[in-house]
């Protein structure tokens, strides 16, 4: 079966959506001092609906099997829209890291997995690609009811590009070689890929499954161990997944998953002595503390993904309709809690007006609510603490006479939903254009010339993505290579096909995420030369 395209998928969903949205409610209000457009409040005050899938599994993952944290403590997930609790979790620490690795060090050292032919993980892989699809409406169901991300997002887009993931990675694991390298000199010559051993895995909570896909997907591959920290605001969806994974065969202690606190089940895995690798994706500032606790402990190599502030530029020769279309989507896709968001939207001078009036139409267009309401396109944000932090931005915003052209304040009274929020005339040392927001908050800037945009759409301390919206291939051309950035869309945005490399430049990490490159990650490469006697060629 072909590729599926996460943004194609993405795109044709937007358009049903965009074709049988009709405009919300308008009114002046005041927000912060401005007189801004008043989105309906209604969908976010109707009572909650009930998600269709049960909470089976919040213990920690050990060895095979489901235990209490060691100290018995739990910590509560929410419901993000409406910020009551949806379950208590083990709390993992320090000892429950401890055995996991244990755990995970026994499998790699003793256990089946790392001696199995390449073959038979494959075969495992791919059995647990057909019970995540199996369990895609429970899956989905979970991710959505721990994240607040829309539910036909979640399954009908980020659940089958899981499993499409793990069946890429199945097609790797017994292609995995290294190479006979000629040298100067009657000797044989070979280099071995082998398993790094016990890598450490940290995933954030924009995207629990595909995170947990893009991590343990190669590692698995490569014939490693993993003990894998899953975010504390979601820590749901892993391990529902393990539980499907040994159900495909995995063997025990070769996948171990730990919930907890950054603080301390994160750091003491990244500072763990007998853990071979790390590897982290969310902010900078966490990132700079992952990597500076594997230095200290054993220099462990480092995989980082990390923050971004990307540009989308459009040019003027661009068609505006479909320019603002793809340029709200890269803003406000999965609330705007992408890391790879289109957040400083360049347009040029000639189509600037245009532009931002129609984008702050699409914005008041976007349908905001309860996510397993069909139709939905944005639900709340993850977590009071990211709902007050763009608030925050909004106002700071105000604040700098930025113009704010709609939304800007919450929706709704209850849970962390926010207007979609569109601004203009906005300036370059503007926090609103410097700082990851992480929200629903789309900023507008103008330019002249494609020299200067280039200098300005680098400008910034993060390189992770990059989009442009122009007919000229030479413009194209010129941007794509003066951009500072591990990945640059043309015409489109948030490709993530399962063989495309992702990741960033300068502050936006270290390494990359899919396709071959990933692979590279969970592997070491060992030279093996063997003295020949009278060789019968060189």
């Amino acid at each position: 079966m072909a590729a599926r395209r996460f943004s194609g998928v993405i795109s044709r969903s937007l358009s049903l959506r965009s074709l049988s949205s009709s405009f919300v409610s308008q009114g002046n209000r005041s927000s912060l001092g401005r007189e801004v457009k008043r989105f309906s409040t209604a969908a976010a005050l109707e009572e909650p609906i009930t998600p269709p899938v049960r909470v089976n599994y919040t213990q920690l993952l050990i060895d095979g099997k489901f235990v209490d944290s060691a100290s018995g403590k739990t910590f509560p997930t929410l419901d993000p829209r409406t910020g009551e609790v949806l379950a208590n979790v083990a709390e993992g620490d320090a000892e429950d890291v401890n055995r996991a690795v244990a755990a995970a060090r026994k499998a790699f050292d003793e256990g089946p997995w790392p001696k199995m032919t390449a073959y038979e993980r494959s075969r495992i892989l791919l059995r647990f690609a057909n019970l995540l699809d199996k369990h895609t409406d429970e899956l989905a169901a979970l991710e959505t009811w721990n994240n607040g991300k829309p539910y036909e997002q979640a399954l009908k887009i980020e659940l089958p590009t899981v499993s499409r993931l793990f069946r890429y990675y199945a097609g790797w694991a017994d292609k995995i070689h290294g190479l006979t390298v000629p040298a100067d000199g009657p000797y044989h010559v070979q280099t071995l890929h082998e398993p790094i051993g016990v890598a450490g895995q940290i995933i954030p909570w924009n995207f629990p499954l595909l995170m947990f896909a893009w991590k343990v997907g190669p590692a698995l591959a490569t014939g490693n161990t993993i003990v894998l920290k899953s975010a504390e605001q979601t820590p749901l969806t892993a391990l529902y997944a393990a539980q499907l994974l040994h159900e495909a065969g995995l063997p025990p202690g070769v996948l171990n998953i730990v919930s907890g606190y950054g603080p301390t089940a994160g750091a003491a895995l990244a500072s763990h002595m007998d853990v071979d690798k790390i590897a982290f994706t969310g902010s900078t500032e966490t990132g700079k503390i992952i990597q500076e606790l594997a230095a200290k402990s054993n220099l462990k190599p480092v995989t980082l993904e990390l923050g971004g502030k990307s540009p989308f530029i459009v040019c003027e020769d661009a068609n505006i309709d479909r320019a603002v279309e793809l340029a709200h989507f890269a803003l406000f896709f999965n609330q705007g809690q992408c890391c790879a968001a289109g957040s400083r939207t360049f347009v040029h001078e000639r189509v600037y007006d245009e532009f931002v009036e129609k984008a702050k139409a699409r914005a008041q267009r976007r349908k905001v609510g309860d996510p397993f309401q069909k139709g939905i396109e944005q639900g709340p944000q993850i977590d009071s603490e990211q709902f007050e932090k763009i608030l925050r931005y909004i106002k700071s915003g105000i604040e700098s006479d930025a113009t704010l052209e709609c939304g800007g304040d919450r929706f709704g009274s209850k849970g962390y939903y926010i207007q979609p929020t569109v601004f203009s005339n906005v300036k370059d040392d503007m926090l609103i254009a410097q700082d990851e927001i992480f929200g629903p908050v789309q900023t507008i800037l103008k330019f002249k010339e494609v020299d200067e945009v280039i200098k300005r759409a680098n400008a910034t301390r993060y390189g992770l993505a990059s989009g442009v919206f122009t007919k000229n291939l030479d413009t194209a051309n010129t941007l794509t290579r003066g951009l500072r950035a591990g990945t640059v869309w043309v015409n489109c945005f948030d490709v993530f096909d399962a063989a495309i490399p992702f990741g960033g430049y300068k502050m936006s990490g270290i390494g990359r995420e899919k396709g071959i490159y990933s692979l590279h990650n969970y592997l070491q490469v060992k030279a093996v030369v063997t003295a020949l006697e009278n060789p019968a060629w060189l």
